[in-house]
């Protein structure tokens, strides 16, 4: 590898192997990647060493161990977020002048929040099909931590999360709220005892299981002191690990439910054990959404319109 190699004007098959880098990291290899691409995996593999010889920088080791990026290989991915949302947005702002709606629209969403009737997101998709049917979506699933350091480096352009601490560099649009309930299942010690022979001194005592991420549900179960024995990093795991019966933790009311109902889960003391979470839709605060963000960003306000107005 040509350490000494210094990149000159950056060209249509310079973005396209960027585009294929992307594609590597995000399915965490050639492997994973070779389905996407729809391209052998010697063909991605030759793509990737032209690249880095194009770059003269070694992007990441791959072999019998795994697939993992350089911290080379770290920097070219955060300045290639850059630029390739960049050329979205020009390509964005060009259809615009021709007054066509189109380009690519990458939106992450926090997970399990489709039983929440509050939570109008697929709404938001109908409107926005209406007005904009030639734009090529992008959805992903993520939690709250990578959908902020996504919006904020260019990978996604929109993002939903639970709020909680607040970047100077985000803007915030609040558009419904969530209840949240500290839980057990039906082989926990706690399950058959009433609340009036409860107290928040025991159940501290009681291993918790939390998300292993800053979020609501870190500060909470920190505030209420509780045992975090097991940390989990979507609520589908969280939920395993309760209906085990070795773990108590907090979970969206409108997802539980159904297991509540057929006897599997039961809310802990939820007159003390309980928030709300506030969700929003993200944006970077600089540079100005382009024109396909703004429109998405109406469909969100529209098709949550009669909440927005109450939440803060």
């Amino acid at each position: 590898m040509d350490r000494k190699a210094i990149l000159g004007r950056v060209s249509d098959v310079d973005i396209r192997l960027l585009r294929i880098f992307h594609t590597i990291v995000r399915c965490g290899g050639i492997a994973a990647a070779e389905f996407e691409l729809n391209i052998g995996r010697s063909t991605i593999s030759r793509h990737l060493s032209d690249l880095e010889i194009r770059l003269g920088l070694k992007l990441c080791t791959r072999g019998p161990a795994g697939f993992a990026l350089t911290a080379e290989g770290q920097r070219v991915i955060n300045a290639s977020s850059r630029l390739l949302s960049a050329i979205n947005t020009f390509q964005a702002d060009v259809n615009e002048t021709h007054r066509q709606i189109k380009g690519t629209l990458a939106i992450a969403l926090f997970d399990k929040t489709i039983t929440n009737p509050q939570a109008r997101v697929s709404q938001t998709f109908t409107l926005f099909e209406e007005i904009a049917p030639q734009v090529q979506l992008e959805l992903y699933m993520e939690p709250t931590h990578v959908i902020e350091s996504g919006v904020l480096n260019g990978n996604f352009e929109i993002g939903f999360i639970p709020t909680h601490r607040k970047s100077s560099s985000l803007a915030y649009y609040p558009i419904y709220e969530e209840q949240m309930n500290l839980y057990c299942g039906a082989g926990h010690p706690l399950f058959s005892r009433s609340d009036a022979d409860m107290s928040s001194r025991e159940i501290r005592k009681h291993k918790y299981a939390g998300l292993g991420f800053h979020s609501p549900n870190m500060i909470v179960s920190k505030k209420r002191n509780l045992l975090r024995s097991a940390d989990v990093y979507d609520q589908e795991a969280l939920a395993t690990l309760i209906l085990s019966g070795c773990y108590i933790g907090f979970l969206p009311d409108h997802y539980v439910e159904p297991f509540v109902r057929t006897g599997l889960m039961r809310a802990l003391l939820p007159e003390t054990y309980h928030y709300q979470s506030l969700f929003a839709a993200i944006l970077r605060q600089t540079p100005k959404p382009n024109r396909l963000q703004e429109l998405f960003l109406d469909c969100v306000q529209r098709a949550h319109g009669d909440q927005v107005g109450v939440l803060k």
